[in-house]
C-alpha cells in the first residue's frame, strides 16, 4: 500500500481532471496540512481528523467519535516517521482512505477499521493490539485487508492476498469496501510510480478491483477508478476523450434546455422533484463514441430525476412519456426488478424540442445512495436483525451476493496460485446476472429454488452451481418444459429442471468445457477429465454390484462397472479388470485390453478407436476373455449409435421402441440436426445381454432410421448416410 503511493496533487497523476474537481481535493488538502503539523486538537479531535469528522456526521448524527479519535491517534504515532513517495508524513493516506469512506456514508466500524487499515502490515502495530484497543469486528477488518508477506509466499503473495480478501469479504462485505477506497487513493497519486508499474497496478485494478466495485454497487468508486486506468493503459484515447469532452463544454448543453422542460412539467403535474443533469464519466463517454460514432451534446451526459417516493418514480415516468417523445427500447424497470448489486432506478430516454434524445436516469433519494454507495450505504449491513422473523443474532445479507458464494465455492477447490488468479480474472470479466429457478437433482441434493448465475450460462454451468460435483452425473435438462441440451444458454427466468442419473456412474464429455462458462464448472469437469493414469480413459474399478447406470459415451467418461456374472479376465497375473466406458465391451465381443497405472487392465471392444490410438503411442495390448459367456441371465450396459433422417418425434418413437425391448435408458443424446441427418447417442441398460440384437433390429424400423450401430465402430460410410 505504501508502495503505490506519491502526491495526490501531482500536475502528473495520471486521470486528473482539473476541468471536474473532486470535491474531496479542499477536504485532502487540509487533511494533509494538519497532518504536517502535528496531532494538536480542537473540540477533543486532532486537526487532521476534523474534517473527516464532518464529514461523518453528516451522514450519521449520533456517531461517537471517540473510537476515532483513538484510532487515528494509534495511527499516527505507528506511522510517524514513515513517509510517502511523494514527500508526505504517510499518515496523510489512510486519513485520505477514511474521508473517501466517510463521504460514502460508511459507518463509525468501517472508518476506524481504515484508519488502522496499515497499521499491522506496515508498523509494529499486532492485530492482539488491534483487538484489544478496538474489537474483534475492527480487527477482522483490518486483517482482511492486510497484503501477505512476499518473502513468505513469493509470486504467490499477490494473488493469495485476493484469495484471502475474498473469503474475508464472504463473512463481512465492508473488507472490500475499505480495498476499493484504498486503492482509488493509490490510482489517484500514482504519478511518481515508474510507468510499467503504473501499468501493472492499473491492469489488476481493472481486471480485479473494478469489477469488485460493481458487484457491490459502489458506483461512485468504480466510475473514477475506470478513468484513472483509462488514463494510464489507453492514454491517446484518454487524451482524445478529454478533447473532445472539453470541446462540447464549450457550446451550449442541449441536456440544460431539456432538463428546464422537465422542471416545468413536473412542477406543473404537482410532482416534487430535482432535475440534475449528471455528466457522464470519460470511459462512458468512449463507449458511447465507439458505439454511436459521432458524438452529440446529449451524448456527454444524463438526466437524474429524484423523488421521494417510489411511487412518484413511476408518476415522474407517466409524465415524460406524456409530455416528451419516448424511445420505447430504451425503456428498463430496474426498480421492480433490481440488479443483482442492489442497483434500483426507471431508464427512459425523451427526444427534445430539436430532436436531441436525452437518457433518463428516475429513482429516489435512497435509491441514488445506494445506486452510488452501495453497500456502504447500507451502514453496517452485518448488524444482528431484529424482527419476528429473524433468529436471534441471525446476519442479515442486503447484498444478495450470488456471485460472492460460487466465488467462494470454486476458490476453495483451487490450490493453486496461478489457476485461481487467471479463474478470479475470468469470472469477474463476466458482467450481468440472471436467475434461473431451478429443481431436479440427485436424491439428498439442495432443495429447489433460484440460483444466480452470470449471463450466458448454460445449463452445464447451472448443474455444477446447483449440485457441485455431482454434477457430473447430469443427463440432460429440460428448460422452460423442453427438453434441452446441457449446451443451452439460459436467459433471465428460465425454468430449469436437471435430468440426473440415479447413480453416480456417469460424468463429464470433454466438449462439456466448451458449454461450461463459470469457473466452478470448468474447474470441476477438469478434474475430472485429468485424473490420475490409472482413471484415465473414463475407467471405474470393476466392482461385483448389481448393475447401474452406464457412462455418457466418450471417451474421458466413467466406464460401466462390469455385471455380476459377466466378469473378463486378463492375461496378466493378478491384474484387476476394468472395462471402458467409450465402447461399453459386452459378451461376446472380441475384446483387448491395455495396462494402466496401478496393475489394471483396461477392456475395450478391439473396434474401439481408443485402441487404435493406445497401440499408435506402442502400448502393448495385454489379452482379455470373457469369463462368462453364457448369453443368458446376465444384465449388461450398452452404447448404442441411431443415425435418422430428422423429423418431429422421433426421439419419442426411438424411446418407446427402447422400452419395447425391456432396456433402460441411462443417458441419451441428440446431436444437432447436419443437411436433415441427426444422430441419437443412447446408453441403455439390458436386462438380458441375448436381447441386443433384437433391440437393434428392433430400433432400425423405426422410420426415419437407417442405421444402429455400437459406439467405437466407424461412423457410417457417405454412401450410407446417402441412402
Amino acid at each position: 500500500m505504501s508502495a503505490e503511493a506519491t502526491d495526490p496533487e501531482s500536475p502528473d497523476a495520471p486521470g486528473r481532471r482539473r476541468a471536474r474537481p473532486r470535491p474531496a481535493v479542499r477536504g485532502l488538502r487540509r487533511i494533509g496540512r494538519a497532518a504536517l503539523l502535528g496531532t494538536a486538537g480542537r473540540h477533543g479531535l486532532p486537526d487532521a481528523l476534523e474534517h473527516v469528522a464532518k464529514v461523518h456526521r453528516r451522514h450519521h448524527p449520533d456517531a461517537d467519535l471517540d473510537i476515532l479519535s483513538k484510532a487515528y491517534v494509534l495511527a499516527e504515532s505507528s506511522h510517524r516517521g514513515q513517509m510517502r513517495k511523494s514527500g508526505e508524513p504517510y499518515i496523510t493516506h489512510p486519513l485520505a482512505v477514511t474521508l473517501i469512506l466517510a463521504e460514502l456514508g460508511a459507518e463509525t466500524t468501517t472508518l476506524t477499521a481504515s484508519l488502522l487499515h496499515d497499521t499491522v502490515e506496515d508498523t509494529e502495530v499486532t492485530l492482539d493490539q488491534v483487538r484489544e484497543r478496538f474489537g474483534s469486528e475492527v480487527c477482522y477488518l483490518v486483517d482482511g485487508v492486510t497484503k501477505l508477506e512476499k518473502v513468505d509466499y513469493g509470486a504467490a503473495a499477490e494473488p493469495e492476498t485476493f484469495r484471502k480478501m475474498l473469503v474475508a469479504t464472504g463473512n463481512d462485505v465492508r473488507v472490500m469496501s475499505i480495498k476499493l477506497a484504498d486503492r482509488l487513493h493509490n490510482m489517484r497519486t500514482l504519478g511518481v510510480m515508474r510507468p510499467e508499474k503504473q501499468a501493472r497496478i492499473a491492469k489488476v485494478t481493472r481486471d480485479v478491483l473494478i469489477p469488485l466495485a460493481e458487484r457491490l454497487g459502489v458506483q461512485a468508486l468504480k466510475t473514477e477508478l475506470e478513468d484513472l486506468v483509462f488514463a494510464i493503459l489507453h492514454p491517446e484515447e484518454y487524451a482524445t476523450t478529454r478533447r473532445l469532452v472539453a470541446e462540447h463544454s464549450a457550446r451550449p448543453d442541449p441536456l440544460a434546455a431539456i432538463a428546464a422542460r422537465v422542471r416545468t412539467t413536473l412542477d406543473e403535474a404537482r410532482i416534487p422533484a430535482e432535475v440534475l443533469v449528471r455528466p457522464r464519466h470519460f470511459v462512458s463517454v468512449h463507449r458511447v463514441r465507439l458505439a454511436r460514432g459521432e458524438l452529440t451534446g446529449a451524448d456527454l451526459g444524463r438526466l437524474l430525476v429524484l423523488v421521494t417516493e417510489d411511487a412518484d418514480c413511476y408518476a415522474v415516468l407517466g409524465e415524460l412519456h406524456t409530455c416528451f417523445t419516448p424511445v420505447v427500447s430504451e425503456f428498463k424497470d430496474f426498480i421492480a426488478t433490481p440488479k443483482f448489486n442492489l442497483y434500483q432506478s426507471l431508464h427512459t430516454a425523451v427526444s427534445g424540442e430539436f430532436g436531441q434524445i436525452a437518457e433518463t436516469l428516475i429513482r429516489t433519494h435512497q435509491m441514488h445512495r445506494v445506486a452510488e454507495a452501495g453497500v456502504i450505504a447500507l451502514g453496517n449491513p452485518y448488524a444482528p436483525t431484529d424482527g419476528p422473523d429473524a433468529p436471534d443474532g441471525e446476519r442479515a445479507d442486503p447484498t444478495r451476493p450470488g456471485w460472492l458464494s460460487r466465488l467462494l465455492e470454486w476458490q476453495r477447490t483451487t490450490p493453486d496460485p496461478d489457476t485461481f488468479w487467471t479463474s478470479l480474472r475470468d469470472d469477474l470479466a463476466q458482467e450481468g446476472e440472471i436467475t434461473v429457478f431451478c429443481t431436479g437433482g440427485p436424491p439428498g441434493g439442495p432443495a429447489d429454488g433460484a440460483i444466480g448465475l452470470p449471463a450466458g450460462a448454460s445449463c452445464v454451468d447451472a448443474a455444477y452451481a446447483r449440485h457441485g460435483e455431482a454434477a457430473h452425473c447430469c443427463l440432460g435438462a429440460r428448460v422452460n418444459g423442453r427438453l434441452a441440451t446441457l449446451a443451452t444458454v439460459l436467459h433471465d427466468g428460465d425454468r430449469l429442471h436437471l435430468l440426473m442419473a440415479p447413480d453416480s456412474a456417469t460424468g463429464p464429455a470433454p466438449e462439456w468445457l466448451d458449454h461450461a462458462r463459470t469457473p466452478a464448472a470448468r474447474l470441476a469437469i477438469s478434474r475430472w477429465l485429468s485424473r490420475p493414469p490409472g482413471q484415465e480413459s473414463g475407467e471405474r474399478p470393476q466392482e461385483p454390484s448389481p448393475p447401474g447406470p452406464a457412462a455418457c459415451p466418450q471417451a474421458g467418461a466413467p466406464a460401466e462397472p462390469t455385471p455380476a456374472g459377466v466378469l473378463a479376465v486378463a492375461d496378466l497375473p493378478g491384474a484387476s479388470v476394468r472395462l471402458a466406458g467409450c465402447c461399453t465391451p459386452v459378451p461376446p465381443d472380441n475384446v483387448t485390453g491395455f495396462a494402466v497405472r496401478g496393475g489394471t487392465v483396461t477392456v475395450h471392444r478391439a473396434l474401439c478407436p481408443v485402441v487404435a490410438r493406445m497401440a499408435a503411442t506402442g502400448r502393448q495390448p495385454v489379452g482379455v476373455r470373457w469369463r462368462c459367456t453364457d448369453r443368458t441371465g446376465h444384465g449388461c450396459r450398452v452404447t448404442l449409435l441411431a443415425e435418422a433422417f430428422s423429423r418431429p418425434h422421433l426421439l419419442a418413437d426411438l424411446t418407446e421402441a427402447i422400452a419395447a425391448q425391456g432396456a433402460a435408458v441411462v443417458s441419451a443424446a441428440v446431436e444437432p440436426p447436419h443437411e436433415q441427418r441427426v444422430r441419437h447417442t443412447y446408453t441403455l441398460h439390458l436386462p438380458n445381454v441375448a436381447g441386443l440384437p433384437s433391440l437393434m433390429r428392433a430400433m432400425r424400423e423405426v422410420p426415419g432410421v437407417f442405421d444402429v450401430l455400437r459406439a467405437g465402430r466407424d461412423r457410417p460410410t457417405a454412401a450410407l448416410r446417402a441412402r
